[in-house]
C-alpha cells in the first residue's frame, strides 16, 4: 500500500527504512506519544529495538489508588504513569535493571497491618529487605537515599497500603528537587539506560475535570476511566484542568517550553490508542500544545481503540476525530488547517471489529486520510499487534 506526504511516495511497511532502524536504534527516529496509564508500555518494550529516541508526554492527574494518597499529601503531579514508561522504556540488559524493575513495579500489600507497613519501609531504607539487596551499586545507594527521603516528609498518617515502591521513590526525587520531575527522571533515566525521553505534560498539581451532556460534573481522572467507580452513562462534552481536587475551579496553563521544543522537533507525532480523555486529550490541555503540533511539519497519526473504552460513551470515529481537532485547535494561536494537526487515522483492515462504529466517510469528510493495514492478531475481539503497528508508524516518517 502506498500513501504520500507532501512529494514522497511511502511504501508500507518501508522494509529497508525499518532494517536501518533495527540496526542502529541509536539513530533512531524522534516518534512522540502523548499518552497516559499502561495501554502504550507493551508497544514502548519493543519500539526501543528501532529507536532509542521516542519521547513520550504523560499525564500527570490520576487520581486513583495510591496516586491519589501522594498527590494529596504532598500536593504534587501523579508519578505512577510516569514511573511504568520510564521501566518499560529501560534497558533490560544492563546489569541490575531487572531487580531495579522489579522493585519498581512492586507495591506494598492492601490488606497489612500499618504498623507492620512502616517496618517492611524501614527494611527498605536500611538495605536490609530482599527487593533491594539484589540491586548493585551505585543504584542501591541511590534508591535507598531516595527512599530514606520518602520517609522522612511521609505524614505521621501516610497510608502506605498498595504503595508503589517506584512511586515512592521518584516522589523523593520530585520533594527533593524543588519540587520538578523533571531532575529525577533524567537521573533515573541515565542510570537504568532508559532508551527514549519521558516527561510529564505538566509539573503542576492539578486536576481533571469534565462535564457530561447531562450537566453533571465529576472532578478527577479516576471518576472518568470507570476503573474504581461505575463507568459514566452520558457523554463527556467538556473537559478542563481544575486548581481544586473536590470542587470544578478551571485553571489555563501554558506549555513549558522545554516540552514545546521536544513537539517541534518529533519526526513523527502519534496520538496513540489509550483512554481518550483522561489519557490522550488532557495532554492537550495546556495552551501552546496544538501551536507547536501545527508548526512541525511532521506526519500525525490518530490510533483509534480497537475495545471498548468507558470515557467514550457514546461517540463514533468521526466524534473522536472532531473532538480531536477541537483540542488541539484550542492550543492554537490561530485557526489552523487539520492538515497541520492531523493527518491520519491508523485502521486494522477490520474496521467491523472495532467497538466504536466506524463512520469513516465521516472522517474522511473532515479531510483525514484513512489508512487500513493488517495490525490485528485476528478478525474477532481485535487487539493490535504491536509489532505491526510499530513497522507502519515508522514506515511514515
Amino acid at each position: 500500500m502506498h500513501t504520500a506526504r507532501s512529494t514522497r511516495s511511502v511504501t508500507l511497511p518501508d522494509q529497508p527504512r525499518l532494517a536501518r532502524y533495527l540496526q542502529t536504534p541509536e539513530l533512531g527516529p524522534r516518534v512522540l506519544f502523548f499518552s497516559g496509564g499502561t495501554a502504550l508500555n507493551s508497544l514502548s518494550r519493543k519500539l526501543v529495538h528501532y529507536t532509542h529516541n521516542s519521547i513520550h508526554l504523560v499525564t500527570a492527574f490520576d487520581s486513583g489508588g495510591s496516586s491519589a494518597k501522594l498527590r494529596e499529601a504532598f500536593q504534587m503531579p501523579a508519578v505512577g504513569d510516569l514511573r511504568s514508561r520510564l521501566m518499560a522504556l529501560a534497558d533490560q540488559t544492563i546489569k541490575g535493571n531487572p531487580e531495579i524493575l522489579r522493585l519498581f513495579t512492586f507495591r506494598l500489600p492492601m490488606d497489612d497491618d500499618p504498623a507492620f507497613l512502616r517496618q517492611w519501609l524501614d527494611r527498605l531504607c536500611s538495605g536490609r529487605d530482599a527487593l533491594i539487596r539484589q540491586i548493585p551499586e551505585p543504584m542501591f545507594g541511590i534508591i535507598r537515599n531516595h527512599l530514606r527521603l520518602f520517609q522522612q516528609h511521609m505524614p505521621t498518617d501516610f497510608d502506605l497500603r498498595g504503595a508503589s515502591i517506584g512511586n515512592l521513590i521518584l516522589t523523593a526525587g520530585y520533594l527533593s528537587g524543588e519540587r520538578r520531575m523533571d531532575q529525577v527522571i533524567f537521573l533515573f533515566s541515565k542510570l537504568a539506560g532508559v532508551r527514549g525521553i519521558v516527561r510529564p505534560i505538566t509539573n503542576k498539581y492539578l486536576h481533571l475535570a469534565a462535564k457530561l451532556e447531562d450537566g453533571q460534573w465529576v472532578v478527577g481522572q479516576h471518576l472518568l476511566t470507570g476503573k474504581e467507580v461505575p463507568v459514566i452513562t452520558s457523554r463527556v462534552k467538556r473537559i478542563c484542568l481544575s486548581r481544586d481536587r473536590m470542587l470544578v475551579d478551571p485553571v489555563a496553563m501554558t506549555l513549558d517550553e522545554n516540552i514545546r521544543r521536544m513537539i517541534l522537533q518529533a519526526e513523527l507525532i502519534c496520538y496513540p490508542m489509550g483512554s481518550f480523555y483522561s489519557s490522550l486529550i488532557a495532554n492537550l490541555l495546556p495552551y501552546g500544545v496544538g501551536q507547536a503540533i501545527a508548526e512541525n511539519d511532521c506526519p500525525k497519526v490518530y490510533i483509534p481503540n480497537t475495545g471498548i473504552d468507558p470515557e467514550q460513551c457514546g461517540m463514533s470515529l468521526a466524534d473522536n476525530v472532531r473532538v480531536l481537532l477541537h483540542y488541539l485547535r484550542k492550543g492554537c494561536d490561530a485557526e489552523q488547517p487539520v492538515n497541520r494537526l492531523l493527518n491520519f487515522v491508523l485502521l486494522d483492515t477490520h474496521a467491523d471489529g472495532y467497538v466504536q462504529p466506524m463512520d469513516l466517510e465521516k472522517v474522511r469528510d473532515l479531510g483525514v486520510d484513512v489508512i487500513q493495514m493488517p495490525l490485528a492478531q485476528g478478525e474477532q475481539n481485535l487487539r493490535l499487534n504491536e509489532d505491526r503497528l510499530i513497522k507502519v508508524l515508522l514506515s511514515l516518517i
